[in-house]
């Protein structure tokens, strides 16, 4: 099968390539030619905010599949639907557990009470976007190919709604491994590597869990989409079974890497203002993946051990070129000896 993967040359896509090519199939990477084209694959110059100006290209390679990495407003799916219908057979879309009302609820910025766990595929989405104006710059500083209309709960449903193109829509977790731009051990692996006795967590943070995913198991469900009939017009949240909590989550790291320090867990009001995450952390983002797993027999291609050792690796050779936390080490001394006086 020919796959055309749009913004495939990035974190996720430098793994999903090579394997989509293991098992036979011919790829092309659409992206702005500022990295290569991962696996050897066949390369279209094109900027995901006008897919237009590359149709000639994107047609002459005539895919039969569509990876979409990096959609992110129902005017973009809306322009790929018009670019691909009549040509491609299956459009994946590549979306994100934001669009769930448990979102907003955390945020602030949907009412009501705290939404229904583990979060299923059709639990209740957002009414509202999911970033203000100050929170979507931000991510376009991290992620160039999000819009100021970014939101994909309406892009989702212009992608499941086309009758002539058959989409699949992917919601991915909080994805880590090698090639993480969002560095998501280094807040904890850093500390640890520093030689800290102790590191500090707010208790609402400590306790609060969301779904995550390796990268390379999350390009095996994003591959296992693209070549199954049974994923046509269907959505599956993509993760590991287990959610684990902050605290949890902090000290799988610091077993791998054989930290013996403590972890001290202070009520918000006395963590230092850098630890402390603003939002009702009462509502937890731990969703089910057993969709996938019972309709297309996923399962995990790299075991949870295996995975967070390469990530660390990964993340001790390539540190954060610019500054993604705060280590003011000064302050939580502080904290720590107030908290345990």
């Amino acid at each position: 099968m020919r796959v055309l993967a749009i913004g495939g040359s990035g974190f996720i896509g430098r793994f999903l390539v090579p394997l989509l090519q293991s098992r036979g199939h011919e790829v092309a990477v659409l992206h702005r030619g500022s990295s290569v084209a991962p696996g050897a694959a066949a390369s279209i110059s094109g900027d995901r905010h006008d897919l237009a100006a590359s149709a000639g290209a994107i047609r002459d390679f005539n895919p039969q599949a569509v990876v979409d990495f990096i959609l992110s407003s129902a005017a973009q799916a809306e322009a790929a639907m018009r670019l691909f219908r009549g040509l491609a057979e299956r459009y994946v879309a590549l979306s994100s557990m934001d669009v769930y009302r448990a979102v907003g609820v955390l945020h602030g910025t949907e009412p009501g009470p705290l939404q229904a766990l583990p979060l299923s595929e059709d639990s209740e989405l957002r009414s509202k976007p999911p970033y203000g104006p100050k929170n979507l710059e931000a991510l376009a500083q991290i992620v160039a190919w999000a819009t100021p209309d970014y939101d994909k709960v309406p892009a989702e449903r212009v992608v499941l709604g086309d009758k002539d193109l058959r989409g699949t829509v992917l919601r991915l977790p909080a994805v880590y491994g090698p090639g993480d731009y969002l560095h998501r051990l280094w807040p904890y692996l850093k500390r640890m590597d520093d030689g800290r006795d102790f590191i500090l967590l707010p208790a609402d943070l400590a306790s609060w869990r969301w779904t995550r995913g390796y990268v390379e198991n999350v390009a095996a469900a994003i591959a296992l989409a693209v070549c199954d009939d049974r994923a046509r017009g269907r959505v599956y949240n993509v993760g590991e079974q287990q959610a684990f909590s902050e605290l949890e989550w902090a000290r799988t790291i610091a077993r791998a890497v054989g930290w013996r320090g403590k972890f001290i867990v202070l009520p918000p009001q006395q963590a230092p203002q850098h630890l402390r995450v603003p939002g009702n952390l009462a509502q937890h983002w731990a969703a089910s993946t057993e969709r996938l797993r019972r309709e297309l027999g996923y399962r995990e291609a790299v075991s949870f051990d295996e995975g967070l050792r390469r990530s660390i690796v990964w993340e001790r050779a390539n540190p954060p070129a610019r500054a993604l936390s705060v280590f003011d080490y000064a302050a939580e001394d502080a904290a720590a000896a107030a908290g345990t006086q």
